[in-house]
């Protein structure tokens, strides 16, 4: 997908006076797969995109097909558009992912090989190394959430015991990242996705959960606490502070990858003066502007904080991010994101918008004129 979003082969098109935002023309998508080796032929390449409209990863524009054609169709990501089904499995699975890049990103980091048994494994690290992490970045507020947050991990087939013999605990007992979420990967793996040896030989794939039966009364990360949802948000900036409750939202990313903050007891105040509508925004006459601004992230983020809805409204600007650069500022209405009209959305859903859309963030704010 960003493949394509850097191929400009997925753009805004327009098709009987519409404009669909973030599409791709399935023809073209075929052509580019055989072009770039990521398919021999065009049978193959239309079975590959049919295996990714069979779990929801993309969709025609309008759903009238429900089968990938190899014709002049326009497709989504489902990513792009904001429709991508976020069922818990999926979101533990890239709350792995997002622990393992951040893992294997820092210098001396405790992911090793070790060897046990006379065995070498690699990407290893010992459970009580590992709450320690999880709790010092800010992963885990305590030792006993990062250990449900271990479990969940190896409930769920991201981590495993080296030798597949005890469940996560906060102890010396080795364990290890079983999927390799760096290996570079290839389409084509997803037509053998359906044997289940196949599965078992080829550990790193990406595109199954293995959720494993845990052993009776061993609860899980996601049942801990049963009144909060974990929510896809973006990885924050150190210094910054976020919450999963109320209405406060973390710093976009500008990565590919997700984290999940820490669950923190706190709900900042609007910084707006008065609740403010969309009638009052749109009115003949009224005292605000227009202004377009475009945020190109860097290593660490986009740098702002969206908040409300219906409107939303940006609630913190990091000053040295770039989103102060483009000229964002606090009590700005968000208008647009990406050409996608958004005053009438929460927040959460611009969030959804604006994770899943190009590294290059183009925006329209409204800004009071007083």
């Amino acid at each position: 997908r960003l493949r394509l979003h850097d191929g400009k082969l997925i753009k805004d098109r327009r098709y009987h006076l519409r404009t669909y935002p973030n599409c791709f023309v399935a023809k073209e998508l075929t052509d580019w797969l055989i072009d770039h080796k990521e398919a021999p032929d065009r049978e193959t390449g239309i079975r590959l995109m049919q295996k990714l409209m069979d779990h929801y990863i993309i969709h025609h524009v309008c759903d009238e097909h429900s089968d990938y054609k190899d014709a002049k169709l326009l497709y989504r990501f489902r990513k792009d558009d904001g429709t991508f089904p976020l069922s818990k499995d999926v979101k533990v699975f890239m709350r792995g992912q997002s622990l393992y890049e951040k893992l294997v990103s820092v210098e001396e980091s405790i992911l090793k090989v070790r060897e046990e048994n006379s065995v070498k494994y690699q990407r290893t690290f010992l459970g009580c190394e590992m709450i320690d992490w999880l709790v010092q970045e800010g992963e885990a507020e305590n030792r006993k959430e990062a250990v449900e947050l271990g479990r969940a991990l190896l409930e769920h087939g991201i981590i495993q015991h080296v030798s597949n013999r005890h469940h996560f605990f906060d102890s010396d007992i080795l364990y290890q990242f079983w999927i390799n979420f760096r290996r570079r990967r290839r389409l084509t793996e997803l037509l053998n996705e359906n044997s289940s040896r196949t599965l078992s030989e080829s550990p790193d794939s990406p595109f199954c959960l293995r959720k494993l039966n845990p052993d009776p009364g061993n609860t899980s990360f996601l049942s801990v606490q049963t009144n909060k949802e974990i929510k896809i948000v973006s990885a924050v900036r150190r210094s910054s502070i976020t919450s999963l409750a109320g209405n406060s939202n973390p710093y976009f990313s500008a990565t590919p990858m997700l984290v999940f903050p820490p669950v923190a007891e706190c709900n900042p105040k609007s910084v707006l003066k008065r609740p403010v509508t969309n009638e009052e925004l749109l009115s003949p006459g009224a005292p605000y502007i227009k202004k377009t601004l475009t945020i190109v992230g860097d290593a660490v983020g986009w740098g702002f904080v969206v908040r409300g809805g219906r409107p939303c409204h940006i609630q913190a600007v990091d000053p040295g991010g770039p989103a102060a650069a483009a000229g964002m500022k606090v009590c700005q209405f968000v208008f647009s994101v990406n050409g996608m009209y958004v005053l009438h959305l929460d927040y959460q859903t611009i969030s959804s918008l604006i994770m899943t859309g190009p590294r290059t963030l183009v925006m329209e704010v409204m800004e009071a004129t007083e």
